[in-house]
């Protein structure tokens, strides 16, 4: 298994619970709003990470990541949105919320690390 398939692995399942989750939450306007909204941040996060790590550049890598980190984060304001709508099953939300936050620490910290590898890199270059 390469480096990263875990996570990759946990994105996707993320990404699959909350379009599960979405397709039992109620017809109404304001619902379908909020799990539309939060079924393409979620699902946006897995393809993203597999881009991430696709070889191109550190510079890339660092902004890809950052992309990822953009939609957990998202995904985060609305599941927190729809838990103090009222909107879901509470436990369930709980759950993905855990989880969405977990990812993304996970994410930040990767960001961090490979952040300072590029700022070694250009120190070691003479850039800086």
């Amino acid at each position: 298994m390469a480096k990263g398939d875990d996570l990759l692995d946990r994105l996707i399942r993320f990404g699959v619970g909350v379009v599960g989750f979405a397709g039992t939450q109620p017809k109404t306007t304001a619902a379908r709003h909020m799990t539309d909204q939060l079924v393409r941040s979620a699902t946006a996060c897995a393809p993203s990470y597999a881009e991430a790590r696709s070889g191109g550049s550190l510079r890339d890598f660092v902004h890809k990541l950052g992309i990822v980190r953009k939609e957990l984060n998202e995904s985060y304001v609305w599941l927190r949105r729809l838990d103090q709508a009222g909107i879901g099953n509470k436990e369930r939300l709980a759950a993905l919320l855990k989880e969405c936050d977990e990812l993304c620490r996970i994410i930040s910290a990767s960001k961090k690390t490979a952040e300072g590898r590029l700022s070694h890199d250009r120190v070691g270059q003479g850039e800086l």
